[in-house]
């Protein structure tokens, strides 16, 4: 197989209430729209990757979580509870060493917010 392109498909009951989130809560840059202006299809940068929000789904996403590293997740944390998004845990360092988050977008869809420490053999050169 020959990827050209990618990116990750939500489908939710409720788009444009997903799609407000992701764009004004979570504060995703717009890569496009797309689709009929009154159901519009929108697709948001996610770091080097794309996240498409259509639809409608006939049920809420289930089983699906986005990864999502930041650079100061107590920060986002507390920017995203203040605009109203369901904080599931706040951060803590997990025992492989990156600190972690979670919140919920709208529909339920886990958003799991990453920090690498600076001490974190990520950030070192291991040749």
């Amino acid at each position: 197989m020959d990827v050209l392109s990618s990116r990750v498909l939500l489908r939710p009951v409720d788009p444009a209430r997903s799609q407000a989130f992701y764009r004004d809560v979570l504060g995703l840059a717009v890569h496009r729209e797309f689709g009929p202006p009154e159901h519009p299809g929108v697709v948001f940068f996610l770091g080097n990757g794309l996240l498409e929000v259509s639809g409608p789904g006939d049920e809420p996403p289930r089983g699906m979580a986005l990864w999502v590293q930041v650079r100061d997740v107590a920060a986002e944390v507390d920017r995203l509870a203040a605009a109203g998004a369901a904080v599931l845990r706040g951060p803590r360092t997990e025992p492989w060493g990156l600190v972690e988050a979670w919140v919920a977008d709208p529909e339920g869809v886990r958003i799991v917010l990453v920090q690498v420490p600076a001490d974190h053999p990520l950030r070192r050169d291991q040749r």
